[in-house]
C-alpha cells in the first residue's frame, strides 16, 4: 500500500518535467551573463512535527542503563558479521553450519554476544540454584539447624553485631527501593509516552496532509511563473533596437566614432583657420600703416633732439662740462631712435583666406552630423530588419506557454492528490481504531509490571516494619528470652520477608534475563547503529537484500539497481527538508524532454536568429561633397605661408629701444642739467616719446600678438595638412567599408549574445524550476519525521523504558540475597529465644576471668580449678526441662 501511495506522488511529481541541464554544450560554459529575473518565492507547507525527544530526569537513568550496556557488551556494532548472515539468508547459516565459514560466523556472534551470555547464564544460575537453596534452608530449619534453634549465644559484642546487621539490611532496603523506583518510575514513563505517541502520530498523518495538499499548488506556481520568463523576453524583443541594435553601434562605434571626430575635428580646424587667416590680414595692415606713423614721429623726435642739442649751452666752451658732458651722451644714443620690425616686407594672405572662405561655403560640419546621425540610427534600423524575427519568436513563445499549461491537466493532478488523501485518512482511522486495544495491552503491561514491583515492595515492606520493630522494642536489659512481643514481632517479619524473598527472587530473575536479552541486543543492534547511522550502511550495503542488485530501492522501485540512491541519502535528503524529487532521483526515471528542454529551446530560437540578416549599407559617414571639402582644404596653400618671415619680424620688438626707458633716462640725464631752456626742452622731448609710446607703440605690440598667435595657429594647421586631410579620408572609407561590407561578424557576435541572452531567461526558468523542485518543492521532510517518530517510539519510548525497568527490577533481585543473609542473622537479634547462656554468679567462681570460648561457651578448666558447674551444665538439657525459664535454677538448690 506504501507503495502505491509514493507512486501516486511520483505521478504528481510528472508536472514538473525533466529540468535537468544539457550538459554537452559547450556554449553555456561561455555564454554571457543575462539579466536576473526574480520568481519570488515557492508557497511552502508549515510542518508541525518537532521529531524530538528530550526525556528529562528520567534521563539519567537511561544514560546509567546505557552505560551499564557498554560495560556488558563494548564491542562495536558487528557491521560485517551483520552483512554476512544477512547474504546467508539466515537459513544457510542453519543447514550448513558444519561449514567452517558458517563456524566463524557462529563463533564472532557468540564472541559478540558473550557479555550478554554471560549475564544470560548468571540470570539462570540464579532463578535455579536461589529456589533449591530457598528449599533446603527451609529443610535446615526444620532440623532446628541453620539458625532455627531458639537459642542465642551471648557475646560481649551482641550490641554491636546487632546495630552492624541493622544498619546492613536498612541500607540494602534503600538500594532495593532506589531500585523498584527506578523500575516503577521506567513503568509509568513508558505508560506515559504511549500515551503522548498519539500527537506524534497525529502530526506526522497532518504534516502528510499538508504534504499533499501543498504539491499541486506549488507544481502550479511552478508553471504560472513561466509568464515571468515570458514577459522578460517579450520585453527584450519589443525593445530589440536599443538593445542588439545598440550592442551592434557600441561595437561599431569603436572604429566609426574616431574617424568621424576626425573629420569633425578638421571642419573646426577650417573654421579657425578662415579666423587665423582673417586676423593676420588684419594685423598685417595694421602694423603696415603704423610702422610708417612711427617712423615719420620718430624722425621729428630726432630732429627736434638734434637741434636742441646744438644750442649753445652744449656746446659752448664757457659751458657746464658735466652738460656737455651729458649732451654728447645724448647725441649719441640718437641712432637707436629707429623703427626695428619692416612689415612691409611680408606677403599677405589674401589668396589663401579666399580659398578657405570658398571653402566653408560648404557646410562640413552638417555634412559630418548626417553621417553621425546615419550611424546613430543603428538600433532603428535594426529594429526594422528584425520584425519578422520578433513575431515568429512571440510566436513560438505563445506555443511554449499553451504546452506548459495544458500539460498540467493531462495528468490528474488533484484527483490523484484526493486519493493520496485518502488514503492518508483511511490509514489514520485504522491507528485511531487501534488505540482502544494499545491501551488495552498496555494496560495489562502496566499491570504486569505493578504487580512484580509490589513483590519487592512486599519484601521492602516486612524489612522496614521488621527494622522499626526491632528498634522500637529493643531493651537494653532484656535477656534474648525475655525479649518484648514487639521485638519479636520484628524478627518474624524478617523471616517472613525471607520467605518471599526465596519465593519472588527467581521470578523477578527470570523477567530481567528475558528483558534484558531482548531490551539490550536491540538498544546495541538496532537504536545506538541507527544514532551513529552505522544501521544505513548495512541497509545501503551492495547486494545485500538481492544479489543482482547494487542498491535495493532503485532496484525494487525503478528496476536500476545502479542508480546512485541509498537508504541514508534518502533520510538525509528528507531530513534536510529537500524536496522528493531529488530525494528520489525522480530525474533518472520520469524524463520528459519533449515537453521542456532547455536544448530543444535554444534550437528553435537559434534556428530563428541564425537567419537574421541585418544590411547596414544604408549608413553613409561622409558623403562625396564633404571628402571633396576636405581636399579642397589641404589645397588651400596655408602650408605655403611664408611663416618664418613673419615669425621672424613678430619675434623683433616695435622700436629699437624701449621708448620708455629711453624717455626716463633722458629725463634723468636732464636734471643732471642746470635749469634752463636747454633742460626744459629736453623735458619736452622726453614727453613727446612718452606720448608715441602710449599712442603708437603699445597698439602695435598688441596687433604683434595677435599676429604671433595667429601665424603660430596657421603654422600648426598647416603642418602636413594633406597627410592628415588624407589619413582621416581613409579612416572614414575604412570605417565605411567595415559597416557596408564587413559588419556581419559583429552583427553575428552581437545577434549571438542577444540570442544566448533570450535563451538565459529560459535557462534562468529551467534551472530555477530545477532548484526549487531539488529544495522546496514537496519537500519530504514528512517521510524523515516518520522514521525519526519511529526511531522515537521504539527506542526512546519502548526500549529505554523497557531497559531502565529491568535494570531497576534486576537491582532488586540482585540485593535479595544480602537481605536474605542480613535479615536471617538480624532475626536472631529480634526474636524472643526458647533458652540463653546462663553465668554461675557463685563467689568462689571469678566470673570476671572467665573467658569465652570459641563456641560460646565458658571454659570448664578456669585457673586450674575443676568447676563442676561447668561440667555439669554441658550435660544439662535445658530444652527439656525448663522450656520457657528465663534461667536454669542455681546448683546449690539442686
Amino acid at each position: 500500500m506504501w507503495k502505491i501511495g509514493l507512486l501516486l506522488l511520483f505521478w504528481v511529481l510528472l508536472t514538473s518535467g525533466e529540468l535537468q541541464q544539457e550538459e554537452t554544450e559547450p556554449e553555456r560554459r561561455s555564454q554571457p551573463p543575462s539579466g536576473k529575473l526574480d520568481f519570488g518565492y515557492v508557497p511552502q507547507g508549515v510542518y508541525q512535527t518537532l521529531a524530538y525527544y528530550e526525556p528529562g530526569v528520567i534521563g539519567i537513568l537511561f544514560h546509567m542503563v546505557h552505560a551499564f550496556l557498554y560495560v556488558v557488551q563494548p564491542n562495536p556494532f558487528p557491521e560485517d558479521l551483520i552483512i554476512k548472515v544477512a547474504k546467508d539468508k539466515f537459513g544457510a547459516v542453519q543447514s550448513e553450519y558444519q561449514k567452517p565459514e558458517n563456524i566463524v560466523l557462529t563463533l564472532q556472534a557468540i564472541y559478540y554476544e558473550t557479555g550478554f551470555m554471560v549475564c544470560a547464564v548468571l540470570g539462570l544460575l540464579f532463578m535455579v540454584l536461589l529456589p533449591l537453596a530457598g528449599l533446603f534452608f527451609c529443610l535446615c530449619r526444620c532440623c532446628d539447624n541453620c539458625g532455627g534453634e531458639m537459642h542465642q549465644r551471648q557475646r560481649k559484642n551482641a550490641d554491636c553485631q546487632r546495630g552492624l546487621l541493622t544498619t546492613l539490611l536498612f541500607a540494602t532496603s534503600l538500594v532495593i527501593t532506589a531500585g523498584v523506583l527506578c523500575a516503577y518510575a521506567a513503568n509509568q514513563n513508558l505508560s506515559s509516552q504511549l500515551k503522548g505517541m498519539r500527537r506524534l502520530v497525529s502530526s506526522n498523518l497532518r504534516d502528510l496532509q499538508s504534504f499533499t495538499n501543498e504539491t499541486p499548488t506549488q507544481i502550479d506556481y511552478l508553471i504560472a511563473q513561466y509568464a515571468t520568463a515570458k514577459n522578460k523576453v517579450i520585453s527584450d524583443l519589443d525593445n530589440v533596437g536599443p538593445l542588439l541594435g545598440g550592442k551592434i553601434h557600441e561595437e561599431l562605434g569603436k572604429d566609426v566614432c574616431p574617424a568621424m571626430d576626425g573629420a569633425l575635428n578638421m571642419a573646426g580646424a577650417m573654421r579657425e583657420t578662415k579666423e587665423a587667416l582673417e586676423n593676420v590680414s588684419m594685423s598685417l595692415e595694421v602694423l603696415q600703416e603704423a610702422t610708417g606713423k612711427l617712423h615719420f614721429n620718430l624722425s621729428l623726435v630726432r630732429f627736434s633732439l638734434n637741434r636742441t642739442l646744438s644750442d649753445p649751452g652744449c656746446s659752448d666752451e664757457d659751458s657746464d662740462a658735466t652738460t656737455a658732458q651729458l649732451c654728447r651722451s645724448i647725441r649719441s644714443s640718437l641712432a637707436q631712435l629707429h623703427v626695428s620690425a619692416n612689415f612691409t616686407r611680408l606677403p599677405d594672405v589674401n589668396n589663401q583666406l579666399e580659398s578657405v572662405n570658398q571653402l566653408l561655403k560648404t557646410d562640413l560640419s552638417n555634412i559630418i552630423q548626417k553621417g553621425y546621425s546615419s550611424f546613430n540610427d543603428t538600433p532603428g534600423i535594426v529594429s526594422d530588419q528584425m520584425r519578422n524575427v520578433v513575431e515568429g519568436a512571440r510566436g513560438m513563445l505563445d506555443i511554449i506557454g499553451t504546452n506548459i499549461s495544458s500539460f498540467s491537466k493531462v495528468f490528474p493532478v488533484h484527483s490523484t492528490m484526493a486519493n493520496f488523501t485518502n488514503f492518508i485518512s483511511h490509514t489514520h482511522s485504522k491507528i485511531e481504531d487501534s488505540y482502544p486495544e494499545i491501551d488495552q495491552m498496555d494496560f495489562y503491561r502496566w499491570i504486569c509490571c505493578i504487580g512484580l514491583c509490589c513483590m519487592v515492595v512486599l519484601i521492602l515492606a516486612f524489612n522496614f516494619l521488621a527494622i522499626l520493630c526491632g528498634t522500637i522494642g529493643y531493651d537494653k536489659h532484656a535477656s534474648p528470652t525475655t525479649r518484648g512481643c514487639v521485638s519479636n514481632t520484628g524478627g518474624t517479619l524478617l523471616m517472613a520477608g525471607v520467605g518471599f524473598s526465596f519465593l519472588f527472587s527467581w521470578i523477578l530473575m527470570g523477567v530481567v534475563t528475558a528483558t534484558f536479552l531482548v531490551g539490550g541486543n536491540v538498544e546495541k543492534l538496532v537504536c545506538e547503529p541507527f544514532h551513529t547511522k552505522q544501521l544505513f550502511k548495512v541497509l545501503d550495503t551492495p547486494h545485500l537484500v538481492n544479489p543482482e542488485w547494487r542498491n535495493f530501492i532503485p532496484g525494487y522501485m525503478y528496476n536500476d539497481s545502479d542508480l546512485d540512491l541509498t537508504v541514508e541519502s534518502l533520510y538525509s535528503n528528507c531530513k534536510e527538508n529537500r524536496g522528493i524529487y531529488s530525494a528520489m532521483r525522480l530525474d533518472k526515471v520520469f524524463n520528459v524532454t519533449t515537453f521542456l528542454n532547455s536544448s530543444l529551446y535554444t534550437k528553435e530560437v537559434g534556428k530563428m536568429f541564425n537567419d537574421v540578416k541585418i544590411d547596414l549599407r544604408v549608413i553613409v559617414l561622409l558623403e562625396s561633397e564633404g571628402k571633396q571639402n576636405l581636399i579642397g582644404f589641404s589645397e588651400t596653400g596655408v602650408d605655403r605661408i611664408n611663416y618664418a618671415a613673419y615669425l621672424e619680424e613678430v619675434n623683433k620688438g616695435v622700436t629699437q629701444v624701449d621708448l620708455l626707458s629711453y624717455a626716463n633716462e633722458l629725463e634723468a640725464q636732464t636734471d643732471l642739467m642746470p635749469k634752463g631752456p636747454l633742460q626744459t626742452s629736453l623735458k619736452g622731448h622726453a614727453n613727446s616719446l612718452r606720448q608715441i609710446h602710449s599712442q603708437q607703440v603699445i597698439p602695435m605690440e598688441q596687433a604683434m600678438s595677435m599676429l604671433n598667435q595667429s601665424i603660430r595657429l596657421l603654422e600648426r594647421t598647416a603642418s602636413d595638412l594633406p597627410n592628415k586631410v588624407t589619413d582621416i579620408l581613409a579612416t572614414i572609407e575604412a570605417a565605411q567599408y567595415l559597416i557596408s561590407q564587413n559588419a556581419t561578424q559583429v552583427v553575428n557576435q552581437e545577434t549571438e549574445k542577444y540570442k544566448q541572452t533570450i535563451v538565459g531567461y529560459f535557462r534562468q526558468y529551467i534551472e530555477w524550476v530545477r532548484t526549487s523542485l531539488t529544495m522546496e518543492v514537496a519537500a519530504c521532510k514528512p517521510f524523515s519525521n516518520i522514521v525519526d517518530t519511529v526511531e522515537i517510539v521504539a527506542c526512546s519510548f519502548l526500549v529505554d523504558s523497557l531497559n531502565t525497568f529491568w535494570f531497576g527490577l534486576g537491582c532488586c533481585a540482585l540485593f535479595l540475597l544480602p537481605s536474605i543473609i542480613l535479615s536471617v542473622k538480624l532475626a536472631k537479634f529480634y526474636r524472643r529465644m526458647d533458652t540463653e547462656d546462663v553465668y554461675d554468679d557463685i563467689e568462689t567462681i571469678p566470673m570476671k576471668t572467665m573467658e569465652i570460648g570459641n563456641n560460646g561457651y565458658h571454659i570448664e578448666c578456669l585457673q586450674g580449678i575443676h568447676n563442676p558447674v561447668m561440667t555439669s551444665i554441658l550435660a544439662y538439657d535445658t530444652m527439656t526441662r525448663f522450656p520457657r525459664a528465663s534461667a536454669p535454677p542455681r546448683h546449690i538448690d539442686w
